[in-house]
């Protein structure tokens, strides 16, 4: 990568207009409101993001109980940075954090980033349930 990108673990400079802006380029969160993604960001354990001259250009989350379990949402790289490493390089930075590096599952669900994720170490598990209570496409 030969564009300088700054990458963060904290949701305190992040602000909800701004990840909205960037769930736009995603089929699964273009519904979500500010005031939703306010409530996510509380609910939310870690926050990731990536900065290139300033603006949000690269985000993921994990909700955690920093002993046993954690599990991954909302991976997105703005499509205009998507392809040169800096989703990769996010994943890696996120489950290297030293507040998980240690947690023996984490777990994530994902229909569009099957072949991404599988190279992060992600595998499909039987007997991973869910409890879908709306379309994934609105939640």
């Amino acid at each position: 990568m030969d564009r300088e990108y700054l990458y963060y673990d904290s949701k305190i400079g992040l602000s909800s207009e701004e990840l909205q802006g960037l769930y736009r380029f995603t089929r699964w969160g273009r519904s979500r409101s500010v005031s939703q993604i306010e409530r996510m960001l509380d609910g939310t354990d870690l926050c990731f993001s990536v900065r290139h001259e300033g603006e949000l250009v690269a985000f993921c989350r994990i909700i955690t109980d920093f002993v046993f379990r954690a599990s991954l949402w909302d991976v997105v790289v703005h499509p205009d940075h998507q392809g040169q490493g800096l989703g990769s390089s996010l994943m890696g930075y996120a489950l290297e954090h030293p507040a998980i590096r240690n947690i023996p599952m984490i777990t994530t669900y994902s229909s569009e980033l099957g072949p991404f994720l599988a190279n992060m170490g992600f595998e499909p598990k039987e007997g991973m349930m869910m409890l879908l209570r709306c379309p994934i496409e609105y939640s």
